[in-house]
Order: structure tokens, then sequence, then C-alpha cells
């Protein structure tokens, strides 16, 4: 048994290395803004001199992704559905564009822009889930894109994948800010589903979504809005999953078939030895307790260990305006929604070691499984509320995670879009309490949701 334990650690170490768990509506209108004030070239330098720095900041000086705010009990989850469904539907994803705003072509214009409108795009962003940013020349370089968050004073964060060193950043500096968003040729007719950015117990209170080259054919940015998702689900479906919650399949590893090889007196010792090295190799890897569970996958049912994250609630009360969102990645982690969609994008093409060991699925917080029915209908219904956004050199999509999900379509040709990571911004805190003293949000203190 020791010549099995010795060969399984090895395995189990590389697996732990490269592992990274997946993450992975309606129409925009015009939003056109007058600027009024005026404001001097030293401080347009200023930022612009501010954003300089923060591209050389390390790592060090970045925070983590800040903890997924999970927020109020929702004790009749039902009736707060039915008053999203009384209520006008909300606005969502507005654009502002530079045409618009006769400022198409000029750079230090469209940065005072920023500076002196920032609060209120910031709030165009937490009221309506996102905001588009077209034909702005300001955001087509890496260096300029970062002038344009650090003048809205949005607040960096590290990507959620950190502890895991996951996603490359686009330039391949260490401690760039700005992330790759799944550029590969390999992965180009993978269908990224819907999801909101969380790993475990970390996610990002926002993120901004740049185009630096679109590719050839297809490639779109995908965005819904959490709030019409969490409306139009069935309610006996949405009483099902909250009152169960749900938990994800975050890897698997699929390297244990030579099990069944394995003498029978020593089989499930020698199980019971793997899974525990392989949960202290995975743990000591992320912030959030994994439990690992025997089962079988792939094509050929091969022994394998999957390994699966705490539970949490699929509907979540939003963080500053007390809206009900739907905060679950059912529609990016399904086995059997992925499944499906190869039958029209093509198969998965997992060519190497980490993308065998990243395959996620989604069961309820008791381990059940989720039905096909059930499985299909939250396809539906997040399919009905995407909007496909075919962005262009310089496009932004500034969104707030916790109301709007994200994806991406499939494509052909170079693609290359980047995004950074936020975990607050300036005048949040304001915001909070603005919206507690209004309780504009259906979720701020409604007598249906309970504090904790």
């Amino acid at each position: 048994m020791t010549k099995y334990t010795l060969a399984v650690s090895a395995i189990l170490l590389a697996s732990a290395n490269a592992f990274a768990p997946s993450s992975s509506c309606h129409s925009a209108f015009t939003t056109t803004t007058t600027t009024t004030t005026t404001t001097t070239t030293v401080a347009t330098a200023r930022t612009a001199t501010k954003a300089t720095r923060l591209l050389a900041s390390t790592a060090t000086e970045t925070p983590l992704s800040p903890l997924t705010i999970w927020g109020p009990t929702i004790e009749d989850v039902n009736s707060l559905q039915q008053q999203c469904q009384k209520a006008p539907k909300p606005d969502f994803a507005p654009t502002v564009s530079a045409k618009d705003l006769n400022l198409v072509g000029d750079k230090e214009a469209q940065l005072k822009y920023f500076q002196e409108n920032a609060m209120q795009l910031k709030t165009l962003m937490v009221e309506n889930g996102a905001v588009i940013f077209r034909d702005f020349d300001l955001m087509k370089q890496q260096d300029g894109f970062v002038q344009f968050y650090t003048a809205l004073g949005m607040n960096t964060c590290l990507d959620p994948l950190h502890s895991v060193s996951a996603r490359p950043t686009v330039d391949g500096t260490k401690n760039s800010p700005v992330y790759e968003a799944v550029n590969k040729e390999s992965r180009k007719n993978f269908f990224i589903g819907m999801h909101n950015e969380f790993v475990g117990t970390r996610a990002p209170r926002a993120a901004a979504f740049v185009c630096f080259k679109a590719a050839e054919t297809g490639g779109e940015f995908l965005i819904a809005d959490g709030r019409a998702i969490f409306r139009d689900l069935k309610p006996s479906l949405v009483e099902k999953l909250y009152q169960r919650s749900i938990r994800y399949s975050v890897m698997e590893l699929p390297f244990f078939g030579w099990l069944d090889n394995v003498p029978s007196p020593i089989q499930q010792p020698l199980m019971n030895v793997i899974r525990g090295l392989a949960s202290a190799a995975i743990n000591s890897k992320v912030d959030f307790s994994v439990d690992l569970q025997w089962g079988e996958g792939g094509y050929d049912n091969v022994k394998m260990l999957q390994a699966r994250a705490p539970k949490q609630p699929p509907i979540v009360v939003h963080p500053v305006t007390g809206d009900p969102t739907w905060f679950c990645n059912v529609h990016s982690h399904s086995s059997k929604l992925r499944k499906d969609r190869e039958k029209i994008y093509g198969a998965e093409r997992f060519e190497d070691g980490a993308s065998q060991i990243n395959k996620s699925d989604m069961f309820f917080g008791d381990d059940g499984d989720i039905s096909d029915e059930d499985l299909q209908h939250m396809d539906e219904v997040t399919m009905k509320n995407v909007q496909f956004v075919k962005m262009t050199e310089g496009d932004v999509v500034l969104l707030d995670n916790y109301k709007c999900m994200h994806g991406r379509n499939v494509f052909d040709g170079t693609r290359k879009h980047g995004v950074a990571w936020f975990g607050g911004w300036e005048g949040e805190e304001e915001m909070k309490v603005k919206y507690l003293a209004s309780s504009t949000g259906l979720g701020a203190g409604a007598a249906v949701v309970s504090k904790v």
C-alpha cells in the first residue's frame, strides 16, 4: 500500500497546483450627459499619474478580492418575488457614448468627463446593474483603461483566483491589475455560461471588461440582469432552491480508474488515504473548505474525486440598494447545461491536465441532484434575459458583480479582452446611507427580509 500512496501523493500535489475553479435582458438605452463644470489640466495629469502608479503596484499593495456579502436572510422568498413581479421592470445596462457627448478623438476631454461625472456614472452602475461605454478612444490601450477606472474612483482588488494564480494578465506582467478575459484560441468554441464572479468565499464588488481587439466573428460579451432572472423563475423552483440552498462541484480529479484493479482488502483503506491527501493538498491552495467525494465521471465513468464547495444561497439582497437578485452560477457550472451546449458549438476542448481538472457541476445544498427539468427552466429564463454586447476596440462594460451576470459567446479569430476587478469604490458608503434612508430597494426594510 505504501507504493500506491507515494505515487498518489505526486499526482495530488500536481493536481493542487493546477487547481483553478471555474467561475467559468433588456435592451440598452443611450444616456447623454452634458458636462457643465470644468477641471484643470493639472487634475487630468494627476489622474494619469495615479493610473501609472497603479500599473506599477505590486500584488502585496493590492488587496485580496473582498469576502462575499451574502446579506440578510430572506424569510419569505416567494412574497419577495411577487413584489418584484408587481413592480415596474428596472432599467438595465444603459449606454454612454462618446459620440453623443461630442468627445470622439479627444482623450483628455474624455478623461475629464469621467472625473467630473464619476459619482453619477457609478450610481448608474449600481442602480442599473451595468453601464456600457462606447466610442471612447481613451480605453483602447491598457494605460488609458487604467486611467478610466482610476478617474471613476474604482478600487482595484486581486483576481478571485489569485490564490491559485489561475488567470494571466493582458500584458504578461505578474502584478498587472488588468487580467485576460478568456481569449485563448483553445477555448473559442466554449460558450461561457452566465455567472457572477466569485470563488468560494470571495467576490469582487464590481468589474470593468474592456475590448482591446474584437474577434473577427462572435466573441460577444454577455450580460444579464440578476433581478430579472429572479423575477422570471418559477416560484416553486425559487422556493425549493432557496430553502435547500445550492453547492458547486469546483473540480474533478479523474485519475483513479486504476483503483478498480487494487485488491479488495486494501482498496477502501487506500481510497481513504487518497481522499485525505487530496483534501490537504487542495485546501492548502484555497481559502474555503472543500469537501471531497468519490464518484464516477467522464464519458467512460472513470472513478474520480469531486471537490464540492460549501453550500450557499442562490438569491442575495444587494449590499447597497437592497434589491433581491439571482446570484447563482448554475448556467456556467451545470455539467448538463454545458453538455447541451456542446450539441450546438461542439465538444469542449479539454487539452491539458488543468482543463481536465477544472470541471464543475451544481447540486442542492444537501448534495441532492437538480432535475433536468429544473436545469432546463433555469437555462431558458437565463437566456431570455441575456444581452449580447458586441464590443469594439475601446468599449468597456462596467458592471456591478452582484446585480449583473456575465459570460462570453463562442468566437473565431483573435480576441483580446481584459478585465479589472474592484473591491469597492469611492462613495460606496455614502450610497448605502442614501438607499437605507430612502428604502427604495425592494429588499431594504421589507418585512420578508430578516437582518442577520
